[in-house]
């Protein structure tokens, strides 16, 4: 646990964390020193040694006034902790998130990490204001008082001591159950606010077919594991806690035991087992609370460890920041050498591989189509040349430079994204459209508007410029959403734009828009273009067909009908699917 409040709390504020804990376990070890003293006190007080009780009395107070100092400056060095999480870890975990490549941020790991950003961050503070104190006090403060105890009577010293691996282990054996069912526990959860989340998003489609009134089978089940998950932490974990409270008690009345008995056979005064069990009294105290906090502290560190899991996720290593910028020797060029990629742990490898051995080169200013069946691999072109992974073997370049030779900045700077799924930001036409380049006139912006067809939408729309579209574009159509993300390439004015079946599912109207600011942007960037709409196709400058992870065909549209394969074949079955039409079902005529 300490190895992962250190991650989180950054290389900065190490030393504090030492400093914490060194006043920590100080202010135990005084605790316990301070128990040890009201022996002395009390064998003088029974022996009617006024002198001697208000002399260990003395030494007792000063005792009690320096665990007080030390317990005031722990305690304090824990809340300055714990305001140092509340306002750098955020800043900390996203200057770490956005280093790490595009290709991690899966639905699964955003899930993981929109749920260690906010609860996981109020356990850290937890832990430092309220977890950590009893917990630690409660194992070191106890070994103090054997100490003591040993130097006072060895006999029941000893019988501490002996006690002491049954005490751990049956406090090993609850904590590791409840770790466990929290686990499981964790899971559930996040499985149903996942579903949860799902069934929000996805009304249309479950309300056009009859679910919303029947329910959502995935989250009804989702909601009753996390029920079961809870019924079975509670269930298991609490008569595991029970057992370790029991042990502590046992461990005392063991030790009762067997100072009665020296009572009993002579070997030690009745004073000095009154004075010695008043002692082994405050050793049950801080091992009773342990005992009951241990539970939640283990179920702490369990959020703690997927919260410092998150700064072990690697980035994909680039050039530290100040280097020189890369100079590019062919701005606009996308070259791939000899590419083979899989899916893998992160990195691409260690999977079957998406692509083979691929070779090819899209020259600046041209434009690129790439047709193929569904996982050929085609997005995973787009996505090596944006470095959402490293490649496995061979070589992406942008302009004539290897991607792992080119800071992020520097990349994202070459390249203009342009996807089938637009996602727009709770903002203004206007602001959305500026995200392209922030720092764009008002007459740019324009332009660039007028190019994709979006001042048309301004036209229509009663605050103009100034109107906002909701979150992720929600009072736009799809193809409006899609025009004004054409509009964002456009003023991004990058060397490079690639753009994922941008056209697929646009309406006539909305297409020409986006066809005509294509045209725009085959003047002054590289276009590499996924398609199956036959009129972007055939105006490529080159045609890639994928099957299999290779490029089976390349070429020009002429070229590859003359070669008849299967560019052909293509071809041929998207021409077929735009003669097809539905007719009324009177018996003559079937839909073709």
């Amino acid at each position: 646990m300490i190895a992962h409040l250190a991650k989180i709390l950054g290389p900065g504020h190490r030393g504090a964390l030492r400093s914490y804990l060194a006043w920590l376990i100080g202010y135990a070890v005084l605790e316990g020193v301070a128990m040890a003293f009201l022996v002395p006190v009390l064998r003088a007080v029974f022996d009617g040694d006024t002198e001697g009780a208000l002399r260990w009395l003395a030494v007792l107070a000063a005792a009690v006034a320096v665990t007080c100092v030390a317990r005031y400056q722990q305690a304090m060095r824990g809340f300055r902790l714990a305001l140092v999480t509340l306002t750098t870890l955020h800043d900390r975990l996203g200057d770490h998130v956005v280093r790490l490549p595009l290709g991690w941020f899966t639905s699964e790991k955003v899930g993981r990490l929109s749920r260690s950003a906010t609860s996981g961050t109020f356990m850290v503070t937890n832990v430092f204001a309220h977890l950590l104190t009893p917990v630690v006090s409660g194992v070191v403060t106890p070994a103090t008082v054997v100490a003591a105890m040993l130097v006072f009577d060895w006999r029941l010293g000893l019988v501490l001591v002996l006690l002491a691996p049954l005490l751990y282990a049956t406090h090993r054996w609850s904590t590791t159950w409840v770790g466990r069912a929290e686990e499981g526990r964790d899971a559930a959860d996040a499985l149903a606010g996942s579903r949860v989340v799902e069934f929000a998003r996805n009304q249309q489609t479950l309300r056009a077919f009859g679910r919303g009134v029947e329910g959502y089978g995935p989250l009804e089940d989702a909601v009753e594991r996390r029920s079961a998950a809870g019924g079975r932490m509670l269930s298991e974990t609490m008569p595991r806690l029970l057992a370790n409270g029991l042990a502590v008690q046992l461990a005392f009345a063991a030790l009762v035991a067997t100072g009665v008995t020296l009572v009993l056979d002579g070997a030690i005064e009745p004073v000095s087992l009154v004075a010695l069990l008043a002692l082994a009294a405050r050793f049950v105290g801080p091992l009773s609370e342990a005992a009951g906090q241990s539970g939640m502290l283990r179920m702490a560190g369990n959020d703690l460890r997927r919260l410092a899991a998150l700064f072990d996720e690697r980035p994909l290593p680039e050039k530290a920041e100040g280097a020189e910028p890369v100079a590019l020797p062919r701005p606009g060029e996308i070259e791939f050498e000899h590419v083979t990629f899989g899916y893998g742990d992160g990195d691409g490898d260690g999977a079957a591989p998406v692509l083979r051995d691929v070779s090819l080169r899209v020259p600046a200013h041209t434009m690129t189509a790439v047709v193929g069946a569904s996982g050929s691999g085609k997005t995973t072109l787009t996505r090596l040349v944006m470095r959402f992974f490293d490649v496995g073997e061979g070589a992406v370049r942008v302009g004539g430079t290897d991607v792992r030779e080119l800071p992020t900045a520097e990349l994202m700077a070459q390249l203009s994204l342009v996807m089938q799924d637009v996602y727009l930001f709770d903002d203004t036409l206007e602001g959305n459209i500026r995200v392209g380049r922030p720092t764009a006139t008002d007459e740019e912006v324009r332009e660039a508007a007028r190019l994709a067809g979006v001042d048309e939408i301004v036209e229509r729309l009663p605050d103009g410029w100034a109107t906002g579209v909701g979150e992720g574009g929600a009072s736009l159509s799809g193809g409006e959403r899609q025009r004004v993300s054409v509009a964002r390439a456009v003023l991004k004015q990058a060397p490079i734009v690639l753009l994922d079946e941008a056209t697929a599912a646009l309406d006539p109207e909305n297409e020409r828009y986006v066809q005509a600011a294509l045209r725009t942007l085959m003047r002054t960037s590289t276009l590499v273009v996924i398609a199956h709409k036959l009129p972007t196709v055939v105006a490529a400058d080159q045609i890639l067909v994928l099957d299999g992870g290779r490029i089976a065909e390349r070429g020009t549209h002429e070229e590859l009908l003359a070669a008849d394969g299967r560019y052909t074949r293509f071809w041929n079955e998207r021409r077929r699917s735009r003669g097809w039409r539905l007719v009324p079902d009177d018996g003559t005529e079937a839909a073709r």
